[in-house]
């Protein structure tokens, strides 16, 4: 009797393309070393948790409360005083023609980033998205059957984007552009000069403007943030925000996005995210109580931002030091929770940074996240989180300065011995 075998289960062609490298590779190299039983030091991932930044007490507390009213669905699109709550928050920043209605409550952003997306893409549409991004805003496009096509960053413009190669970049085929402002991963806060740019290319080539704006309370110095929909109320902008990192949440996965822009312009695709909306039957209900609490009580963020507060001066010392080691540079970041250091390709002229960032993790035990993970065409930078301690951030620079220190030792010695004609040892 012949022996019956299963067909293996191939992964669907729509992932070709897809990469999301900060839950890779890399990554997966780190627990298995934490496994053996060894001490990573984590500068890789945004979440606040681990560095002791937690949620505030009444903020929990609130949500407690309603856990028996949490039982089961809700509306599809969210319980409606979390959805008056966001309503009225934007109403506050001038945003009046935000109502309840026009607010989709989500298990975190990164719902309804893919959903969002679903509603509106067609196969081949192009999505232009900044370079470096958040490496989910390419994915989604990729799964949503889109094109993402990225637009430069200025780094020597404060990483704010290089208009020229956005409007170069858009063609017959281009619906919507992604801002993240404040960005992941450079920590930029456009100006309103730069978003009424992109608002006006939005209205010369009839297109969508999605607007992550989940860092929108987390500035530092003078910048200050805008949201896109302010400067773009005659367009049909998608503002995405929600209570994972400015209120310490991301595990309660509480995200909105506003639909605003002409009621007509936008009623058919209304209606597709409802119809997305209903299908998943509703998000998370314990954390959308949260959202009234959050955005109605004190804003502990702005303690952390200030001068003298956390994250300002855990990110005022990592630029600092990340400055001190030679041929590496890094703007300050004006908002979010990371820096984005370049490695000066005459120093280190690395062609692989994921093998740079391997071999670092190997050496010196310590985990960051590779440039090119966030589109980033060239591999000389790589992103560093800002939230843990001022003395794990000293010991982490420290770590990346010696590793660097004997790469460029020995570099110098080849070049010396290639100079010389005498191998280098």
């Amino acid at each position: 009797m012949k022996k019956w075998t299963m067909r293996p289960m191939q992964h669907s062609s729509k992932l070709q393309n897809v990469r999301y490298e900060l839950r890779g590779p890399i990554l997966h190299a780190a627990k298995k070393m934490e496994a053996e039983g060894q001490r990573i030091l984590r500068m890789n991932l945004g979440d606040p948790a681990p560095f002791g930044l937690e949620a505030p007490e009444s903020i929990v507390v609130d949500m407690i409360h309603h856990l028996r009213d949490s039982q089961g669905y809700c509306d599809s699109k969210g319980i409606f005083s979390a959805r008056t709550a966001i309503s009225q928050y934007y109403q506050t920043k001038g945003l009046m023609q935000i109502g309840v209605e026009d607010i989709f409550i989500g298990n975190g952003v990164s719902e309804l980033i893919s959903m969002t997306l679903q509603a509106f893409l067609e196969n081949g549409d192009e999505v232009l998205i900044p370079a470096p991004d958040y490496p989910l805003w390419t994915a989604s496009v990729t799964l949503s059957g889109g094109t993402a096509v990225h637009y430069l960053c200025d780094e020597t413009n404060n990483w704010w984007p290089d208009m020229a190669d956005v409007e170069a970049k858009i063609t017959q085929q281009t619906r919507a552009i992604v801002l993240i402002n404040p960005n992941n991963p450079t920590g930029a806060v456009y100006p309103r000069h730069i978003i009424e740019q992109f608002a006006e290319l939005a209205r010369r080539h009839d297109l969508v403007l999605f607007s992550d704006e989940i860092y929108e309370k987390i500035t530092y110095d003078d910048a200050v943030h805008i949201h896109t929909a302010a400067v773009a109320e005659d367009l049909p902008v998608l503002t995405f925000s929600g209570l994972s990192k400015a209120y310490r949440m991301p595990g309660y996965r509480a995200g909105w996005v506003a639909v605003s822009g002409p009621r007509a312009a936008t009623a058919a695709y209304r209606e597709s995210l409802e119809l997305l909306a209903s299908l998943r039957l509703c998000a998370n209900v314990p954390a959308q109580h949260a959202i009234q609490t959050s955005l109605g009580g004190y804003q502990s963020i702005g303690d952390l931002v200030k001068p003298g507060g956390r994250l300002r001066e855990q990110r005022d010392l990592a630029c600092k030091l990340l400055n001190e080691i030679p041929g590496v540079s890094c703007v300050p970041a004006a908002g979010a929770m990371y820096l984005f250091p370049k490695l000066d390709p005459a120093v280190y002229p690395f062609t692989n940074d994921e093998q740079f960032v391997l071999d670092l993790l190997e050496d010196q035990k310590i985990l960051v996240s590779h440039g090119t993970a966030f589109h980033w065409p060239a591999p000389d930078h790589f992103r560093f989180v800002i939230l843990p301690s001022v003395a794990e951030i000293e010991e982490a620079v420290r770590r990346i300065s010696s590793f660097l220190g004997v790469y460029r030792r020995k570099a110098e010695a080849q070049a010396l011995a290639g100079a010389s004609g005498i191998p280098a040892p």
